[in-house]
């Protein structure tokens, strides 16, 4: 007789569970969507509140100031635009233009002219290299008042450095301060010697971007070192050159340190003639000396007019030479 045990059953196996065809909301979900649009916006937002407090409001409450005759202690009366009539017929405004003007050609063309040629020259393959980009530099990181006054003493008219090299070939000695032509040469040489450099070093920096294999293929086809810089780095430097224009524009066009350092008068006169007063000098001096601040802000925003206008004309001289249509 054969007896037949059972075996227990085993345990059933749990199978899939079955969709329920109803999706319960992800924790955290609108969070992650709020921190992916909103985070980039919080992290920007610092610099346009700074530039909305110190840009945009400055800007538009000196539109107001404008528009006022603006005393510090005295009465606001608002006057329209006044102000800019009184300006445009303003003789001593339209010297500090002129002068103005004629400092910023004197310095910012000889200045990219020279910052071209020296980033060229520190472009190439030459022994100490470093140390001569980092030597470019060193009139950047000087005091501004420290290099005022070391060329107002060469440009000294009994014992500076430069009336003594120019008499040993019989040339008398030079007021530099008393004449224009004379004041702007020395104030335009500062200028050149403190932001030459700088510039070379953007210009080096927008050098060392440009392809080897376009010089290599130029080697190959017979090109000189000239026509190689010519018909390769100045075509392929315009953007960068356009911005030191822009730049040269603006800080030429505000030159106010130093003139001021070369006067050594802190009435803002621009000597006994106003021979070398800029705009920015005669901003200053409208404000804080003759105390009509309605005045001098008409006179701020006409200097805005005036830095848009030069930038746009050298904008427009920047592209035809680069050889854009």
């Amino acid at each position: 007789m054969t007896l037949h045990v059972d075996s227990p059953a085993a345990p059933p196996r749990p199978g899939p569970e079955r969709p329920t065809g109803h999706r319960g909301p992800r924790r955290g979900s609108g969070w992650a969507r709020f921190d992916l649009r909103a985070t980039p916006y919080f992290l920007v937002s610092p610099y346009f509140l700074l530039f909305a407090v110190f840009g945009i409001f400055p800007l538009v409450y000196t539109l107001w100031v404008s528009l006022h005759e603006w005393e510090l202690a005295g009465d606001k009366t608002f006057v329209g635009v006044e102000n800019y009539i009184e300006l445009i017929t303003d003789a001593a405004f339209w010297n500090a233009v002129i002068n103005t003007l004629g400092m910023f050609v004197m310095s910012t063309v000889p200045q990219l002219v020279l910052a071209l040629l020296l980033a060229n020259a520190l472009n190439k393959r030459i022994r100490g290299r470093l140390f001569f980009r980092l030597g470019v530099l060193l009139p950047l990181i000087t005091s501004v008042v420290a290099v005022a006054v070391v060329f107002t003493q060469l440009y000294g008219r009994d014992y500076g450095m430069i009336n003594w090299f120019l008499s040993l070939f019989d040339v008398e000695a030079i007021n530099w301060q008393n004449q224009k032509w004379s004041s702007w040469i020395a104030i335009s040489t500062m200028i050149d010697w403190r932001w030459t450099g700088y510039n070379a070093i953007i210009l080096l920096a927008a050098m060392q971007t440009i392809p080897k294999d376009l010089y290599e293929a130029a080697s190959i086809d017979g090109a000189s070192a000239r026509r190689q810089f010519w018909q390769i780095t100045f075509p392929m430097l315009r953007p960068t050159i356009i911005f030191v224009v822009f730049i040269s524009t603006i800080g030429g066009l505000t030159l106010f340190t130093e003139p001021v350092m070369f006067d050594g008068n802190p009435t803002m006169s621009g000597g006994a003639t106003g021979q070398y007063q800029t705009v920015a000098m005669f901003i200053v001096k409208e404000a804080f000396r003759d105390f009509d601040f309605g005045y001098a802000a008409a006179a701020s925003w006409l200097l805005f007019a005036l830095i848009l206008l030069g930038t746009l004309i050298n904008y427009s001289f920047t592209r035809r030479i680069g050889g854009s249509k």
